[in-house]
């Protein structure tokens, strides 16, 4: 399957990178905004999937064991392209995805439901979606909840971002005062070298 890439793409790849969440360890504020759009929208697969240069990986998972797939099989990469919410109602129905091999075989999706999440900078840098095996539709409300959740998947990155940039300020700033005072001890010594003063 020949995959539409978003006309940012390499942008849009530097913007994902600077999240530094791609592989990192499983995290309760993820996992629990999935658990919800699973519930929600009464699907058995709810995923976090994050669209990488030739993958698409889960930073929280519902229903399936897998962490990734290739980006050309995801219905994620599609979504991403969408300003709206991206609905796919019967994939055997659809042209684009009825031979898609997550169709034809495990884990057999047949409706899928896509919540893009754009940041502040409008780089789509993945979804919050849903998946079932079974063809249907979302009601309205559900619809709704999964934008809303998907807005909440996003500030959640963007928290766990600021607070990654805010331990390295902190480091930083700490290695500069150590360096400082290494820097206030060395003139010290030297001062009271040339004026002949022993240290007590």
């Amino acid at each position: 399957m020949v995959i539409t890439k978003p006309a940012n793409e390499e942008a849009r790849l530097v913007a994902l990178e600077k999240y530094a969440i791609l592989d990192s360890d499983p995290e309760q504020s993820f996992d629990d905004l999935t658990l919800l759009a699973s519930y929600i929208c009464k699907t058995p697969i709810a995923l976090i999937s994050l669209v990488d240069e030739d993958r698409q990986w889960f930073k929280s998972r519902v229903g399936i064991e897998t962490s990734e797939t290739n980006r050309n099989i995801a219905f994620c990469s599609t979504a991403i392209l969408q300003s709206d919410l991206f609905i796919v109602p019967d994939a055997l129905a659809d042209d684009r995805f009825r031979d898609n091999p997550l169709v034809v075989s495990d884990p057999h999706i047949r409706f899928y439901a896509g919540a893009p999440l754009v940041n502040e900078d409008g780089y789509a840098l993945g979804t919050l979606c849903v998946v079932d095996r079974t063809p249907r539709e979302l009601a309205p409300d559900q619809q709704d909840a999964l934008k809303a959740l998907s807005r909440l998947v996003l500030a959640q990155l963007e928290f766990r971002r600021n607070l990654i940039l805010l331990k390295e300020a902190l480091t930083d700033r700490t290695k500069e005062e150590h360096e400082r005072q290494r820097e206030l001890v060395h003139v010290q010594e030297t001062l009271m070298r040339v004026m002949g003063i022993r240290r007590p």
